[in-house]
């Protein structure tokens, strides 16, 4: 299941955010997205854990929880595709 880490404090890293996911299953991915032309943090990441109970676990104990300076906010990541209307022909 993909979960939205947001709120990230710009100095998080992609290892710490692996540690804090870590704690509740094994993590398949973990990426904080940054800007294109800096490569600075946008604030916000995704991490990837396979099974839906650790995921649960995970976004119940660490939203409103503090990764490094700030308090972060933790959710399911919704597809793009599906808050997109179908194409009419």
């Amino acid at each position: 299941m993909k979960i939205l880490v947001r709120n990230l404090d710009r100095e998080t890293t992609e290892d710490e955010l692996h540690a804090a996911f870590s704690a509740f299953g094994k993590v398949q991915s973990c990426s904080i997205v940054r800007e294109k032309t800096n490569g600075l943090s946008k604030g916000f990441g995704f991490v990837e854990l396979p099974k839906p109970g650790e995921a649960k676990a995970a976004i119940k104990q660490l939203n409103d929880s503090y990764l490094g300076a700030n308090k972060i906010r933790v959710k399911y990541a919704q597809s793009l595709k599906a808050e997109t209307p179908p194409e009419v022909k």
